[in-house]
């Protein structure tokens, strides 16, 4: 799963620059591969951390490398936080799109210390057939875990 978040994450930790390139490359893809557990349960919850962490930490305007679990191991960091050199960064959408829906539905299910039932979650988004297309893609990469009765959770660690 190399979402935004994720392409950040892994350009500032491992390669050491601010921002991974405008479109994912096969370089970062074959990255991401030698990085990720072998085993699948933990695979999941290693896309799941990476995705909390460059949502919430490792931002791409507001980093906080004070709170980082990974910041003494970050080349970007260590490297003295060099600015970008890149092509100029293009504005990405985030208002109505699949990913502010999933960012939604996993809020809720990290707030969560139960199980929580469907009607819950579809309160999170008024359009049903993106909010469902949401929350069958994060089922999909191992990032929630369906349960009988209707109930969703994160996968256990």
């Amino acid at each position: 799963m190399l979402d935004t978040n994720v392409r950040r994450v892994l350009a500032r930790a491992v390669t050491g620059v601010r921002y991974p390139p405008n479109a994912t490359t096969a370089a970062e893809r074959r990255l991401a591969r030698t990085l990720l557990p072998e085993d699948e349960r933990t695979a999941a919850r290693w896309a799941a951390a990476s995705m909390e962490l460059g949502a919430l930490v490792c931002t791409a305007k507001n980093e906080s490398c004070p709170r980082c679990p990974i910041a003494a191991h970050c080349a970007w960091r260590l490297a003295g936080k060099p600015e970008h050199e890149g092509p100029p960064r293009r504005g990405q959408t985030y208002a109505g799109t699949d990913r502010q829906v999933r960012g939604k539905l996993l809020a809720v299910l990290r707030e969560a210390h139960t199980p929580v039932p469907q009607a819950r979650l579809d309160r999170v988004w008024h359009e049903p057939v993106q909010r469902a297309r949401a929350l069958d893609g994060l089922v999909a990469d191992g990032l929630v875990e369906p349960l009988p009765g209707g109930l969703y959770r994160l996968p256990l660690t």
